[in-house]
């Protein structure tokens, strides 16, 4: 387990006035001025040590979220009487009492689960998801579900069922996706760390926008489903947090115990120098905004500064054959989705059930069935393709995303098929190749643009590396920390 002193576990605790936030209609909303803890691991030990209870930071967690929500639009679906409930009882565990927010993919005993689509209304879990039962015996306690696209399939969080959820850096800007509510809630100070999912950069690409923490873990090092494992697995379960620390502390608390990998093990800022490639073009051959090099080079000399041999590096990789074998894949899960929809539902698969960009998707798998074999046959070979990347290097270094955070309605569900594809190609530019792989990768919140808004640094390893990116993502939060950085609209 990450080894903390009692003063650094307590960081942070002391009593801060609480910021007034201007909601688009001008009014404003004032959280009350109460002790506020740096992290989850700080609140966890300060409930621990009779300091708060559970209840006290659950009810602060509630109106911090009521504060924000009307501005950011990052919560699906609100069970704060339960949270009020599971609070006032018996917990144990790691973060026994913290409050967090469970992503709309992935089922909660007695939450709706809706995974952003108009189609599943009335849904309501019988049970946990496998990953959500190690969370619940951490103690964690939900306050509710973060908005998330529809099934999570587009690097927005623009859903038709809810809204579009904002970036708190700002307004007029989306999250990322598709932990988009996540990573907004985070970055709003609403919670230290809420539920994320990755199958093509959700975790990375939304920490990214949104100037927080996310590591998209190795391929079944943690749990994800119960259900029957898809041909190649891209998706994973982890987290967006404000801390690397808590990161650590919740992967280690969920790790899947397989066999596949050794526990996690200690972990302490990094010692040894590494041989990091610099390979900020993107894969597509799209281009790269000016901003996010700007930053990208930034952190390369900080990397330099630290010690570590940076080198130019081009990845070598045949990237339009990728991405469009990539994209074909990721369409056969819409229009599995659009299946599930519509037998759930008992509706025809169509637009009253589902969004024009899901059923873009479902139609370009259909138009391209006897293509499928073939790239999936591509896709599963990858793995070997991408480990020999790292033959004279640890880690590899580039961008999350070809810019910071576009306006809304850039990626809007219901917008052009042809546009919206257009704006994600050239957005979520980078992070596939890792989940193909099954590769541990992670965004880390160390530039900003000029205009203020995050950009996030990708350091991206091979399957099994978490625990070097966590030894690494310590170091740099020490060198830059981020955590006191905070948007303009924050719940503290």
């Amino acid at each position: 387990m990450l080894k903390l002193s009692r003063r650094a576990m307590l960081a942070g605790s002391a009593a801060t006035a609480a910021l007034v936030a201007c909601s688009r209609n001008g009014k404003t909303s004032a959280v009350p001025a109460k002790p506020v803890y740096a992290d989850g691991i700080a609140m966890a030990a300060a409930i621990a040590a009779g300091e708060t209870t559970a209840l006290e930071q659950v009810e602060d967690a509630i109106t911090r979220a009521q504060a924000m929500e009307p501005q950011i639009n990052g919560i699906v679906t609100e069970t704060f009487e339960v949270a009020r409930s599971d609070a006032a009882g018996l917990l144990s565990g790691a973060f026994a009492g913290v409050p967090s927010f469970i992503k709309d993919l992935i089922d909660w005993k007695g939450a709706p689960t809706q995974a952003g689509s108009r189609g599943l209304t009335g849904y309501v879990a019988s049970g946990d998801n496998v990953f959500a039962s190690k969370w619940r015996g951490a103690g964690i306690v939900s306050l509710g579900k973060s908005a998330t696209p529809e099934a999570g399939l587009i690097s927005s969080t623009e859903p038709l069922a809810n809204g579009p959820t904002r970036n708190p850096w700002d307004l007029s800007r989306i999250p990322g996706g598709s932990s988009g509510g996540a990573a907004a809630l985070v970055a709003a100070r609403v919670v230290p760390f809420a539920h994320a999912s990755d199958g093509g950069g959700s975790i990375r690409i939304p920490a990214s926008t949104c100037g927080v923490f996310g590591l998209k873990p190795s391929r079944d090092r943690l749990p994800y489903s119960d259900g029957d494992a898809p041909p190649l697995q891209i998706s994973v379960n982890h987290a967006v947090t404000l801390s690397v620390r808590d990161s650590i502390a919740l992967f280690q608390m969920a790790e899947a115990n397989s066999g596949t990998y050794p526990p996690l093990g200690d972990i302490q800022p990094l010692k040894r120098r590494l041989r990091i490639g610099f390979a900020p073009e993107p894969i597509g051959g799209t281009a790269l905004d000016p901003d996010t090099r700007a930053g990208l080079e930034d952190v390369a000399q900080l990397c330099r500064d630290l010690g570590h041999e940076v080198i130019d590096y081009t990845i070598p990789m045949d990237g339009p054959k990728f991405t469009d074998a990539f994209l074909l894949y990721w369409a056969t899960g819409a229009a599995q989705f659009a299946q599930k929809v519509s037998a759930y539902s008992g509706k025809p698969i169509g637009p009253d059930i589902l969004e024009p960009w899901t059923l873009g998707l479902a139609k370009m798998a259909l138009g391209r069935m006897t293509e499928i074999p073939a790239t999936l046959g591509y896709l599963q070979n990858f793995e070997a393709q991408y480990d020999g990347f790292f033959q004279s290097m640890d880690l590899i270094l580039s961008p999350v995303t070809g810019s910071p955070a576009v306006p809304v309605g850039e990626q809007a569900p219901d917008g052009s098929f042809d546009a919206v594809m257009d704006s994600v190609l050239k957005f979520a530019a980078f992070t596939s190749p890792m989940n193909v792989a099954g590769a541990a990768s992670m965004s880390v919140p160390l530039a900003w643009s000029p205009t203020g808004l995050p950009i996030g640094a990708m350091f991206s390893g091979r399957k099994g590396d978490d625990a070097l990116l966590f030894e690494l993502a310590l170091e740099l939060e020490a060198a830059r920390p981020w955590a006191n950085r905070k948007p303009p609209v924050s719940a503290i």
